[in-house]
Parts: structure tokens; sequence; C-alpha cells
């Protein structure tokens, strides 16, 4: 489609402009033309009305992005969020004026606490790889308070999320990588072999990467917390356990969540996110500062005195419209309500699993969790259509791509996530497409290779849009 300024006729206006009643400012650099394009309003209207056609996410269609939990964002969280009260606030006022939002994020964090079995609970990260810094850098004040200085090293498994490492190597700790068994899980003897008095802590999510549960976590705890060191659970697959099994019952010190992930605020678009932080009661005093105290009178203030605290990670408090709609998901829920998500979530999971087997490869005979991992390794070997074809197959039938070549220890991968929020007959209709693709590499697969053909950008050179993107119109 044409961009607005090749609509750009001169001496066309959406507007007209009183006269200035204040004298030009003049930039000292000199006058500089906006460059603005010049089109009527009604051509501004239907170019915007356009755009926003062109534009795909959880409101539009099936999103099914494995580990990224693109789920429904009821809207009654975002007229909570707009609430005069909630949207007036000013993060500079006095703590007398702001009982009524500091009670709100006391709330959500005692909420927090008790879905993930944690002891404190800190809401300032701003998205969940800021929560796994936070996180680290507590447990790294945690070992030095007690005069451990040795515990450098962050131990994450083969198909970790790749902020694990990043975050580890972030706060200064060598990574090290511990192997996987033939079921996917931790292996325990490779991890006997790793830990010892240099171990700072194991990140780990349960279920794994592959959508798979952990079920040698008591025994993994055991061995971690035996050398001395601590168990990071990274959040973003809470979605598959919430309101049936703590993160803090499996062995966990430490956990961030991701509220747009598990507790339905918006995900993607470069933000908003939040990742608070909770940890076990050993670790409390070092949670980031302020912290938000009651008094005996009932009374909200802000706490800034902790000199243990791991000091500021954040200028105010976190995103606090994001708290106020994960908040409002949780009151709507309840706990039985939460728990119905989770089983619904498996439910999804792996009902579509079991529709996508014949076609792809998988972990046939295992019941997955949330999200599954399928392989396109056979299909390639015999057709030359790789998972991104069959990726861009999708989006010419109109559905948003699974997240592809993810985890990396499975080739030609694509993860593969349905939420509970979505319908069988969603679901259904995914699976068909999915399958129909497959069919199709075997006696067509050129049009495959060429996908997608029906969309106003077909296939795109991803190198060069990652090395040399063109972000900005050349007047």
């Amino acid at each position: 489609m044409e961009l607005i300024f090749e609509k750009s006729q001169k001496g066309k206006r959406a507007a007209s402009i009183r006269p200035l009643r204040v004298g030009e400012w003049k930039y000292k650099h000199g006058r500089h033309s906006l460059n603005l394009p010049e089109v009527a309003e009604i051509d501004m209207v239907r170019h915007y009305t356009a755009l926003a056609k062109e534009t795909y996410g959880v409101d539009t269609g099936f999103y099914p992005l494995g580990s990224c939990t693109m789920k429904y964002n009821p809207k009654i969280n975002e007229d909570a969020a707009a609430l005069k009260g909630f949207m007036g606030i000013h993060p500079l006022q006095d703590d007398e004026t702001a009982q009524g939002c500091l009670e709100a994020m006391d709330m959500l964090s005692k909420l927090l606490m008790e879905i993930t079995g944690m002891d404190g609970m800190t809401l300032a990260p701003a998205a969940g790889a800021h929560g796994e810094l936070t996180g680290l850098w507590l447990i790294d004040e945690y070992h030095r308070a007690r005069g451990d200085f040795g515990r450098k090293k962050v131990i994450v498994p083969e198909s970790a999320h790749g902020t694990n490492p990043a975050s580890a190597a972030m706060s200064g700790f060598e990574v090290l990588t511990v192997k996987l068994n033939d079921e996917k899980g931790v292996n325990l003897d490779s991890l006997r072999e790793l830990v010892g008095k240099d171990t700072a802590a194991l990140m780990l999510t349960n279920p794994d990467t592959l959508g798979l549960f952990e079920k040698n976590i008591k025994e993994i705890a055991k061995i971690v917390h035996g050398a001395g060191g601590l168990l990071y659970y990274d959040g973003a697959n809470l979605n598959a356990v919430m309101g049936i099994v703590r993160p803090g019952d499996m062995g966990f010190d430490v956990v961030h969540l991701n509220l747009h992930k598990t507790f339905a605020t918006p995900h993607g678009g470069g933000g908003p996110g939040s990742g608070p932080v909770g940890c076990k009661k050993d670790l409390a005093p070092f949670l980031p500062k302020p912290i938000i105290k009651k008094d005996k009178r009932g009374v909200y203030s802000w706490d800034y005195e902790s000199k243990e605290s791991i000091g500021r990670v954040n200028n105010f408090y976190g995103n606090f419209a994001v708290c106020i709609k994960a908040l409002c998901y949780i009151l709507m829920l309840g706990g039985d309500g939460l728990k119905e998500a989770t089983q619904t979530a498996v439910l999804n999971a792996n009902y579509m699993k079991s529709l996508l087997e014949k076609n792809f490869m998988g972990e046939k005979g295992r019941y997955c969790m949330h999200e599954f991992v399928l392989s396109c390794e056979e299909i390639k070997k015999a057709t030359g259509v790789s998972a991104m074809d069959i990726a861009k197959g999708m989006i010419d039938k109109g559905i948003h791509p699974p997240t592809m070549y993810f985890p990396l220890n499975v080739p030609e991968a694509l993860m593969i996530e349905p939420t509970e929020t979505e319908n069988k007959a969603t679901i259904d209709k995914a699976a068909a497409v999915m399958n129909e693709l497959a069919k199709l590499a075997k006696t067509d697969a050129d049009s495959l290779k060429n996908a997608p053909q029906n969309v106003s950008i077909g296939r795109a050179d991803e190198v060069l849009a990652a090395r040399t993107p063109v972000l900005r119109y050349k007047v």
C-alpha cells in the first residue's frame, strides 16, 4: 500500500490552524521544515484505517506463539486501569493522597506471593528480563551478605530461554550449561558434576521450554541447595501450573513473573510489560527499594530505609497501570478461576498436539503442559520445505505463525501455545491449516517456499531486514 508521504499533494490539508497569538519561536540552528505529508482529512482517515486492517493481534486472530503466551486481554482490565483514581496518579505526590493505589499494589503483591509460594515480592521490575536481572542481584547479594563471595557461576539447562544466560552474564556470573536426559529433563548426573562451592544458582522454568513438566524438581532442588546454591524460577511458563502447584513448594527460592504472559495484560508492541520478583524470607531483606509498608493505623507509605536492599531498579515503582490490569484479572477469576484457566490451557495444548502429531515430529506418547514443540525436520528432508516455509504458508492462510527455531536443541522447531482463551473451533481450524500445509509440501513445495503471496509484504530477506532496516521515509 502507498505510504502517507506518497499520497501527499502540495496545498492539501486535513485541518485549518488558527493564526498564532504568540511570537514565533526560532530554533537556534535555523528554521527547519517538518516535512509533514499534505493530505485531506478523508485521505488521512482512510490511510490509517487501512493500516489498522493490516495489523494482526490477539483481538484479530489466533496467535499461537510458544513461550510468549499471547492470550486475550479482558477489556474489564483496561477499564479498571483507566479509572480516574488510577489514571490520574502521579509518582511524586504525597503518600497520604495515594492510599488507594498503594493498597492496590500491596494487594497484588500479596496475591502474587500466594500464587507463587513466596514470602516477599517487588513490583518494581519493568519487564520479565528486568525481573531476571533483579532476581539474580538478590541472589548475589544474599551470598555476599553471608560472606560467600566465591559463588560466581549460574547453571542453565540446554533448553533455557535465551534471556537466562544473558541476564546471568550481565550480572557478572559465569554461565554453565547442564545437559538434558533422555526425557528432555535436567540430567541429574550432569547437574551433580556442575554444582559446587562456586554455584550461585540454577535457573529453571517448570514446565520447561519444551512444554514438559520436570518431574525430578524436588531432587534438583535438593542437589542445588545441598551445594549451597539457590533455585531461580523463570516464570515464563507459570501459565501451565498457576493454581495447581507453586514454585515455592517445588523448592524455588526466587521467581520472576511476566504479568503480560500469565495475568492477561497486553503483550507485544514494545510494552509496557511488568516483571515482578518474589523470593523466600531469607532473601526478602534484599528486595529493591522502596517497599510498601502499612502501619498500625492501616495507613500505607513508601519505605526507603532498608540498609540491606540491593537499591533501586526502577525510577519509581514499576508499570503501575499494568499491575492494576493484573490485579483486576486475578480478582475477577479468583483461585478457582485461575486453576481452571491453567487446566484449560493444558487441555488445549494437548488437544492441538494430538491433531498435528501425524504430520509433524514431536514428543509423541507424552502429555505436554501449556505448550508443545513440533519439528519439521522430516518434512524438510523429504521435500525441502522448512519450518520457516510452513510458517510463511500459515500467514497466507490468515493465521499468525508459532514461535520458530526455538528451542535451539530441536531442529526445524515450531513451538505452539494455544492458551486457554481459544475455543475448540479455532484450534481445529488452525490444526487443519497446518496439516494441509504439511501435505502441500509434498505436492507443491515451491508454493510454500515463495509464501506468503496473499499479503501486502511478501517473502522478506530476513538478514537484510535485520542488518539494514529501513525505519524512516526519505523525503
